[in-house]
């Protein structure tokens, strides 16, 4: 699994686990829903990290909680 994968996975792990739906996700965390689809069906390679950042807002988390998971435990290659 690359880290494209990875991140879809949290991103989905993180709606289900705070029950948002993509378009809450989207709503409050000021990602417009494009940019949101784009991230998960895997057309935008590197989203970045103010994108992410402003997901996590949304989630209501820090950016360190995001990454500090079992999803990325053990990652070593971040190319996608």
């Amino acid at each position: 699994m690359n880290a494209q994968d990875i991140l879809v996975e949290r991103i989905n792990n993180l709606c289900k686990e705070k029950r948002l739906t993509y378009y809450t996700l989207s709503y409050k965390s000021a990602v417009p829903m494009g940019t949101l689809v784009h991230i998960l069906n895997k057309s935008t390679i590197n989203p970045g990290i103010l994108t992410i950042g402003k997901l996590c807002d949304g989630f209501d988390i820090t950016l360190k909680d995001f990454f500090d998971c079992p999803e990325f435990e053990g990652i070593e290659d971040f190319s996608v």
